[in-house]
């Protein structure tokens, strides 16, 4: 067992290199194509070093990459934290009950596919904050993933778990903390996994329009104001590497509640 591990942890390296690979040729052939318009992997990397050299700089002209991060880190944080603990138990009542499922779905279905950048405006509007303008996005984009995913688990809690939990008398909360929450955790959780990713890749557009210390404005100052394209795949670069991480983290509590399903 443990040598048949070794074996597929060291194909999911080979694997993972082979494709980083692949990436950086056709990231170096469209760099010949554009003739360096779009710099290569060696001259980026070059400025990745120079960027992350001081990354947690906070002086009051000058921002280190490491500080709009944490900023940026912040505001998901806050948004997709907000918009879990509104659609968790939200979900879990559409699921539980026909009516509300039929009350609320029709409200979902309307606003879920609305633009991030349709909330922006509105955001400001009642907040008069570019910040919380941007966390207000993020809120709203962010619950529907889980809203959905929470809905479908608890609407799908086999009937013999209901039937045992009304043999013994279940009271309400019993039943919310043994059965249905239980039974409906690796489908929220899943929720989770997609809310994140979106609040992660709304930021970015969000700063861009809010302005302020974050990765989203690191990106427009570099790309509108006269800045360094090899800044801006510096900065695509992090994203990238943080939205993973944050994806292998809620993949990794999937895993650890599998047993639920």
């Amino acid at each position: 067992m443990k040598q048949l591990f070794s074996v597929k942890s060291l194909m999911s390296v080979v694997y993972f290199l082979a494709g980083m690979v692949i990436m950086g040729g056709i990231w170096a052939l469209i760099a010949k194509i554009t003739k360096n318009e779009i710099p290569t992997p060696l001259a980026t990397w070059a400025v990745f070093k120079d960027v992350m050299h001081h990354p947690f700089q906070n002086d009051a002209d000058q921002k280190g990459i490491g500080t709009k991060l944490l900023s940026s880190l912040a505001r998901v944080s806050i948004g997709f934290g907000l918009g879990s603990i509104f659609a968790i138990p939200l979900g879990l009542i559409m699921g539980g009950s026909k009516i509300a499922m039929k009350i609320i779905n029709p409200m979902v279905q309307i606003l879920k596919p609305v633009s991030p950048l349709a909330w922006f405006p509105l955001g400001l509007a009642i907040f008069q904050d570019s910040p919380k303008a941007s966390i207000f996005m993020i809120f709203i984009c962010s619950l529907w993933p889980t809203l959905i995913n929470s809905a479908f688990g608890a609407s799908h809690v086999p009937q013999d778990h209901k039937n045992v939990s009304k043999a013994f008398g279940f009271s309400t909360w019993k039943y919310l903390t043994k059965i249905l929450l239980p039974f409906s955790l690796p489908h929220i959780i899943t929720g989770l996994r997609l809310s994140i990713g979106i609040a992660w890749m709304v930021i970015v557009a969000g700063e861009m329009l809010s302005g302020g210390i974050g990765l989203g404005n690191f990106v427009w100052e570099e790309g509108f104001n006269g800045g360094s394209t090899a800044k801006i795949l510096v900065a695509i670069i992090i994203i990238g590497i943080v939205g993973s991480l944050l994806d292998k983290c809620f993949t990794w509590l999937q895993q650890k509640f599998s047993y639920a399903v």
